[in-house]
């Protein structure tokens, strides 16, 4: 049985069939209406979230599929002190594939460990969202036309953007692909992303403090909020939350074929008149995320391509 923890539980050659099936799925939803006919996800949810829940219970039904779970773990038995591993045992007998966002980094490793189905890692503290990922991935792969000789510039909470570290782990696998870090000292990328992905992967990356002096070199911006949910010390977010604002003006500096990405929510790190700008795709990437996780669960399930499935029979 197949969990997903992290972007790297799936090789490139698995990930490329998933953004394939991901853009027929796009392309063709119809297709799809009744492949989970009679399959339950549960969507155990212990942090708020708005997209990643939405965009997994909306994956479900849109492939037939019913949903069950909770939205915050004050409505579960986890307000109780039971733990996630009793949790994902008791959910295994109701539901037939689970997805799992929790506060601290490693809870969902901890429930594929005890679970009979399989687990999706939604998001685990600042460590990984590998489903983000793949919703990065597809958008960028359907706008750049793959992978290959790209520059990335992240821009942000570096420190603690799990969709970063997911991100930087997952495309350091491909040619030629170079990063630009840009955020205050404070918030630049950890160690292990640093050392273990970047430098040992041999890509090319620098760090920088402003975003007037990388955008015009990115093929990709990547834009992140700092996160007020990570900070021990409301002082430093106050202090930190508005250190990089992209607006029109910065965007007159940029090339005409960027692309600018975000995975939401948004605070003040966009300005609200980007949104009209053609190089603005991160209500694309959006949607892209309810396709990728139809995909998902269709190949954590081991459901084929329905026309497949006719043809073969």
């Amino acid at each position: 049985m197949k969990h997903l923890l992290s972007p790297l539980d799936l090789s490139v050659d698995e990930l490329d069939e998933l953004l394939n099936l991901a853009s027929d799925i796009a392309a063709n939803p119809a297709k799809y209406s009744e492949c989970c006919h009679g399959k339950k996800l549960a969507t155990l949810f212990y942090e708020p979230s708005t997209r990643t829940r939405l965009s997994f219970e909306t994956a479900m039904l849109n492939l037939g599929g019913s949903v069950i779970g909770f939205s915050s773990a004050d409505s579960s038995s986890a307000s109780k002190g039971e733990s996630v591993s009793d949790t994902i045992r008791v959910i295994s007998c109701f539901a037939d594939i689970c997805a799992m966002r929790h506060p601290k980094e490693g809870a969902p490793l901890v429930a594929s460990m005890h679970s009979s189905i399989p687990v999706i890692n939604a998001g685990d503290g600042g460590h990984q969202h590998p489903t983000q990922t793949l919703a990065d991935l597809m958008t960028i792969k359907e706008l750049k036309g793959g992978f290959d000789n790209l520059t990335i510039g992240f821009c942000g909470d570096l420190k603690f953007g799990r969709t970063v570290h997911s991100l930087i782990e997952s495309l350091v696998r491909y040619n030629n692909v170079k990063f630009v870090l840009i955020s205050p000292k404070e918030l630049q990328v950890p160690s292990y992303i640093r050392n273990d992905v970047l430098m040992a992967s041999g890509n090319e990356f620098e760090e920088v403090e402003r975003l007037e002096d990388a955008i015009p070199k990115l093929d990709i911006l990547y834009m992140t909020r700092v996160q007020k949910e990570r900070f021990f010390n409301e002082e430093d977010y106050i202090r930190l939350k508005d250190s990089f604002i992209l607006d029109a003006e910065k965007m007159k500096l940029a090339p005409k074929d960027l692309i600018v990405l975000h995975p939401l929510p948004r605070i003040n790190e966009i300005a609200v008149e980007v949104d009209d700008d053609p190089r603005a795709k991160y209500f694309v990437q959006a949607q892209n995320s309810v396709y990728v996780r139809m995909a998902l669960i269709m190949t954590l399930l081991g459901l084929k391509d329905p026309k497949a499935e006719k043809e073969g029979n």
